[in-house]
């Protein structure tokens, strides 16, 4: 099963600093400390990420920066979860809920991509409970405040999707893939979250229904998946590239091997580009 975070990280809101309580002595440049740390992740340099997001950490700390500290630790969570690091990654997150109550922001569309971005973590090392109920604070956030067909409404479904089918709630899971899709239909480039849906269903099918009873189901969904992929229209970049990687596991799992060396070749000559 695939992530929506493993290949496209949720940025949090940058201007989130009218909830604070304090006004701090100085700001650290966010947008340009995210944009620096694309580059290193650009070339899989996830060390680098690492130093420079920790580095940026301290310079908020000391600045008494809290939204900026926010954000990265937003990031932070993100790229030790990425490289299997729990008790950071784990720690990351509980920094990112205190600052949360802190900044007094429990209602605003940054908590809800918090709440994301923590629920991810907390799914990848399989405490479902804990990551099931954050989407769920994510789904009453977004909602009013973004609507129905907004982007970061899919990507929350898609992931909380993945929490559902752990926990066997099947039904549930289903819906909110099928929410998912509609969502990203209408967004620009949405082919490739469109793929990686499918590619979850695939693993939800093969949970509820057995490979076997569910063999048809399956084959149109990789099938959809494979046409999405190919859409010549989709910008060939690093996020293209990282996309075909994490897809390329699942067909191999499954048996897809020509498709798999096809996706991790087209990953391959995006990096050597870059």
């Amino acid at each position: 099963m695939i992530n929506e975070e493993d290949y496209s990280e949720p940025r949090c809101p940058l201007c989130i600093d009218g909830y604070k309580k304090d006004a701090p002595s100085s700001r650290i440049p966010v947008a340009r400390v995210i944009a620096k740390a694309d580059e290193y992740f650009s070339r899989n340099d996830y060390a680098g990420a690492e130093r420079h997001f920790l580095y940026w950490i301290d310079e908020a700390k000391a600045g008494g920066d809290k939204s900026g500290e926010f954000a990265v630790y937003n990031e932070l969570m993100g790229l030790y979860r990425k490289t299997a690091r729990r008790d950071d990654a784990l720690k990351s997150a509980e920094e990112t809920m205190r600052l949360i109550g802190e900044m007094g922001i429990e209602n605003e569309i940054a908590a809800g991509t918090a709440y994301v971005n923590a629920g991810t973590v907390y799914k990848t090392f399989e405490l479902y409970e804990k990551a099931y109920e954050l989407f769920k604070k994510a789904e009453r956030i977004y909602i009013p405040a973004l609507g129905k067909s907004d982007g970061r409404l899919g990507a929350m479904y898609n992931n909380m999707a993945l929490v559902a089918v752990d926990l066997k709630k099947y039904g549930e899971a289903r819906e909110m893939y099928k929410s998912a899709l509609e969502i990203m239909r209408g967004a620009e480039n949405g082919e490739l979250e469109m793929a990686i849906t499918y590619l979850n269903m695939v693993d939800l099918v093969a949970k509820e229904k057995g490979l076997l009873d569910g063999a048809e189901e399956v084959a149109t969904y990789f099938l959809f998946a494979q046409k999405l992929l190919d859409t010549k229209s989709v910008p060939r970049d690093g996020y293209y590239a990282f996309v075909c990687e994490k897809c390329a596991d699942t067909f191999g799992y499954y048996g897809y091997f020509d498709y798999q060396a096809d996706l991790l070749k087209r990953a391959k000559d995006i990096y050597e580009r870059s």
